[in-house]
Parts: C-alpha cells; sequence; structure tokens
C-alpha cells in the first residue's frame, strides 16, 4: 500500500511542538519522527506548520448559510455543501453542526430549518458531497412548548454527539438584563412598547410552563442514551450546581468569572467562543475568554459564529496569553475531540486517524493551506 511521507514540517503533538517526517498509510498515521528524512518522494512543508485536524463542537455557520438574511429562507443542500466548503477551508475536519431545535420564536426562522437541515445533512452524506466530518450537536431551548417532541424526533439520530440545554427567554442567564434583551431581540428590526412587552410575557409564560419539566425530560433522555450534555450560558453558580447535579460534563460559554470558576471547581470543560478572544473580548458584555485563559479557567474553543476563529484563536493564545503551542492546540483538536468521546483523532500520534491541516503564517495570521481528513485531501 502507497506511503505518504512528509518531511520539513513544524510538528505540533499533544504534548510538544519539533521539526520532523510523518508517514501516512491507509488514511492512518503510521509514525512520527523527529529531524528529516532523505526518502525519495517525501513532500517538502518548507516548514509549515502540521497540526491535527481542528474539531468543532459548536457553530451557527450551517445556520448563516440557511438563513442569509433576515426573511431569507436558503436551499439547504446548498447551504449544506457551502458551510462544508468554509469548514474545510478553515481547517476543521469534524464538525458538530448545532441545530438549534424547539420553536421559542413562534414561527421563526429557526422553527423553519431545524428539520429540512437534518434532513439535507443526511443526504448530502449519503451522495457522498461533504468534504469532512459532520455530526450533530442539539442546542435545545427547554422553554420551548414542542422541545420534547423534537428533541425525541431526533435523539437517536447517529450522527447526534453532544446535547446542549438552553434558555434564551427574556430575565434567564444571559438575557438577565432586560435591556441588553431588547438590544438583541431587536436586531432586525424594531417593535413598539406594547409588542415588546407582549413578547416578554410570552416568552416568560412559557419558561415558567415548560423550562423545568422538559430539561429534567432531555436530562434523563440524554443519559439514557450516553449523549455528552453541555449546559449553554451558565450566569450563576447556582447554574453550574445545577448543571453539576445533573451529571452534565461541559460548561459552555459561561458568561462570569462566578461561573468559569464554579466549572472548573465541579471539573467540568469549559467551552468558550474563539470569536471572543479574536475581537478582544465578548460583543454581549460577558467575560472574556482572554481573561479566562490567564486564569487556567478555559479547555476548548469553539469558532461560533467565524469558522476562521478556531484557529486564530489557538495562536493567540499562544502570542497574547503566552500558552505554549501544544497546550493551545489542544483546545481546538484533543480537548473537543475527547469532551464527547472521540479518541481516535484530535491529535498527532501513531495509530489515529490522518486528520491534518498544513498551516503557514503571513502578517502573524495562520492561513491553512491544506486539510487532510482521513488522508484524502478536504482543502
Amino acid at each position: 500500500m502507497t506511503q505518504r511521507i512528509i518531511r520539513n514540517a513544524k510538528i505540533v503533538t499533544a504534548t510538544e511542538e519539533f521539526t520532523g517526517c510523518m508517514v501516512i498509510e491507509a488514511g492512518v498515521i503510521l509514525s512520527i519522527e523527529r529531524g528529516d528524512t532523505s526518502v525519495s518522494g517525501a513532500e517538502d512543508w518548507a516548514g509549515d506548520w502540521l497540526l491535527p485536524g481542528l474539531v468543532e463542537l459548536h457553530t451557527d455557520n450551517l445556520e448563516k448559510h440557511l438563513v442569509p438574511r433576515p426573511g431569507v429562507i436558503w436551499n439547504a443542500h446548498s447551504a449544506t455543501v457551502m458551510h462544508d466548503a468554509l469548514c474545510a477551508a478553515a481547517g476543521i475536519t469534524t464538525v458538530l453542526d448545532s441545530i438549534v431545535i424547539g420553536d421559542l420564536e413562534q414561527g421563526g426562522a429557526r422553527s423553519q430549518t431545524q428539520h429540512v437541515s437534518i434532513q439535507a445533512l443526511h443526504e448530502c452524506l449519503d451522495e457522498g458531497l461533504l468534504r469532512v466530518e459532520h455530526l450533530l450537536h442539539l442546542r435545545c431551548e427547554v422553554a420551548a412548548p414542542d422541545i420534547v417532541e423534537v428533541f425525541e424526533q431526533y435523539a437517536d439520530d447517529s450522527l447526534v454527539e453532544l446535547v446542549s440545554l438552553m434558555d434564551h427567554t427574556p430575565g434567564q442567564r444571559q438575557w438577565r438584563d432586560l435591556t441588553k434583551y431588547r438590544r438583541y431581540s431587536e436586531r432586525y428590526g424594531r417593535f413598539d412598547d406594547a409588542e415588546y412587552e407582549a413578547l416578554v410575557v410570552n416568552l416568560k409564560f412559557y419558561q415558567e410552563r415548560y423550562a423545568v419539566p422538559s430539561r429534567a425530560a432531555i436530562v434523563a433522555a440524554s443519559h439514557a442514551r450516553s449523549l455528552p450534555l453541555a449546559s449553554h450560558d451558565d450566569t450563576e453558580v447556582a447554574h453550574v450546581q445545577q448543571a453539576s447535579q445533573e451529571r452534565i460534563a461541559i460548561s459552555e460559554f459561561p458568561t462570569t468569572l462566578a461561573a468559569a470558576r464554579a466549572a472548573r471547581a465541579a471539573g467540568m470543560r469549559i467551552v468558550m467562543g474563539g470569536p471572543n478572544l479574536v475581537q478582544g473580548g465578548s460583543h454581549s458584555g460577558n467575560v472574556s475568554a482572554s481573561e479566562l485563559a490567564r486564569l487556567d479557567l478555559l479547555d476548548i474553543f469553539s469558532s461560533d459564529y467565524v469558522p476562521a476563529s478556531l484557529l486564530q484563536s489557538a495562536f493567540l493564545l499562544r502570542d497574547t496569553v503566552g500558552w505554549s503551542l501544544p497546550k493551545a492546540v489542544n483546545t481546538v483538536t484533543r480537548n473537543p475531540a475527547r469532551a464527547i468521546g472521540l479518541t481516535d483523532r484530535g491529535e498527532l500520534a501513531p495509530g489515529l486517524r490522518a486528520d491534518l491541516i498544513r498551516v503557514r503564517m503571513s502578517a502573524d495570521m495562520p492561513i491553512v493551506r491544506g486539510a487532510w481528513h482521513k488522508g484524502e485531501r478536504a482543502f
């Protein structure tokens, strides 16, 4: 069987970085060695970085393609293929497509796309149209009246690898401040006071009626299926304590330092958004990723709404926070993979999948020059 040999690459393993060579065979890393090789046919990477393929647990990028403008619903197959191509170009070789389920918006865009997006993903996979591996992250709006019904519809889907629990109703978690909630809710157009008050009253009714029992039902059903669980937008210590009691292992986007500290004390993995670090802070006024990184209260980055931010975040952790590059790269490769039980990828080591990317620095910006999924070129 033909072997592929890479030489003169800056290799980043889970614990160290060095210039060396890699041998790949049948989509698997066969060996990694320090130094050079004189083997005929070896590819010279000219000192470019050789990193594991990135692992993405939470991206809204598919949604951006499904709803490119307010009121516009795009063809789901086209959106899926374009999303996939952008992930490959960003160096993401395993992506959990984050699909919001549960209709809080009473016929809004997300309720129109939740079913067609999952169907289109399966059809694109069946037709061999996608470059990288796609899995599902079900983002559950626990206050939505239909959430348990929709969750049960998809909980046994073979692609589901993560379930998160969200409450985006006014007065809860990230939206404790109703002034901020109004500003967010009017991002696509203004309400008059009566319309806004009616919206708040309706959503608070949903929250009071459905959030507690629906959350309990989804937690129980996820544990019964051994699906990893994440708590979303933990804001108060009590939110983390509840998640810990529910045996939830991931705190996704804690909004305050107190919540992040509580998550660390509870042994939960802490996920932050790459754009938060790249932009120098949260656009919503939440705790900054750099502050959590400096306090070692950060385990995993998600690209959230900008796929390119994932790779940028790893190098920014090195350059601005002072982390070693292996530790920083682990936040976008090994750590997210292990958080959901994927042990065959996420680092460069013999016997693991040849999911890898070639990166070159340009004006202090990491640029993906190539991406391979199971040894096959994806970008």
